[in-house]
């Protein structure tokens, strides 16, 4: 299977349409910065909670033709999770192609350090059936890869997969999703998610259930971040495009676990441009947008 995934890899990624335009502006780099919060009950420690709060510093390369390189370090400025998460350690750092095939089929192949202390290629992809129905599926092999505390990582040869529907109705701006598959602890599941879209933020709730962690439901919060209007430059700072909020009732890390190929990877934007054969919230009011800023001719 690891052989198979790597050769259809290299094979599509050699594929640019023609007929679509790639979004942004090749060759612009973006540095950004975000925080990731995390919190648990635990009981035992005298503290209600134990928190653990990390700044995430990044950078996303815009190659051309949907080629694109990102990256982004976990850096704690407050831990109370333990020694594991005391030092800086990079979360994220991948190379990516996206592509469509036709006017149905959008894809996308990532390599490198995914989230979830994970590395390795991962294929996404959607079809489209028609204005509010569409299926999508990804597929990954990877290994377990630490860097909290030294290095080690294990063999590539974890195999996971999550297929299922999703609808979307444009007079709300809900979506809903169904996915299952078999996921990085090897435990088999599904997970349902129900989002209505509201400008510059998506509240959702799921429930889950996994043939390890059983049930389990909650709720999840993304605010895009301001500012919304901004100038395209060769180099452009700004803050991370979201911040994202999780609620679990169990709090079990190890089922129905997944892993996040892009630093700024959020279900209000999807997997893919909004460009890119746009569906569902791709066809909303976009969070930002962008002038581009005329560059003054050095005489």
């Amino acid at each position: 299977m690891k052989n198979l995934l790597t050769s259809l890899l290299l094979l599509l990624l050699t594929l640019t349409p023609h007929d679509i335009a790639a979004q942004g502006k090749a060759g612009s780099v973006d540095i950004f910065m975000g925080v990731d919060f995390n919190y648990r009950d635990i009981w035992f420690n005298n503290r209600v909670y134990d928190v653990l709060v990390n700044l995430t510093p990044g950078a996303r390369w815009n190659i051309g033709n949907r080629w694109e390189m990102a990256g982004q370090v976990f850096i704690p400025v407050i831990n109370q999770y333990g020694d594991y998460y005391k030092y800086p350690r990079l979360h994220n750092l991948t190379l990516s192609k996206q592509l469509a095939c036709g006017s149905r089929w959008k894809m996308k192949f990532t390599g490198g350090v995914f989230g979830s202390e994970r590395y390795g290629l991962d294929m996404k992809n959607m079809f489209i059936i028609n204005r509010w129905l569409a299926l999508t599926a990804e597929a990954g092999i990877t290994g377990f890869l630490s860097m909290a505390d030294g290095w080690y990582a294990t063999a590539m040869k974890t195999f996971t997969i999550q297929a299922g529907p999703e609808i979307y109705l444009h007079p709300w701006n809900t979506q809903i999703s169904v996915r299952g598959g078999r996921y990085i602890y090897g435990d088999y599941g599904a997970v349902a998610e129900g989002w209505r879209h509201f400008k510059h933020v998506s509240v959702g709730a799921y429930a889950s259930y996994s043939n390890k962690g059983k049930e389990d439901f909650g709720f999840k919060v993304i605010v895009m971040l301001p500012p919304y209007k901004r100038t395209h430059r060769k180099v452009n700072f700004r803050p991370a495009s979201n911040f994202r909020l999780t609620y679990s009732v169990e709090a079990d890390p190890y089922s129905n676990m997944t892993y996040a190929t892009d630093p700024e990877e959020n279900e209000r934007d999807g997997w893919f441009d909004r460009d890119l054969l746009p569906w569902g919230q791709d066809l909303m009011d976009p969070d930002f947008t962008y002038k581009e800023r005329k560059e003054v001719e050095k005489r």
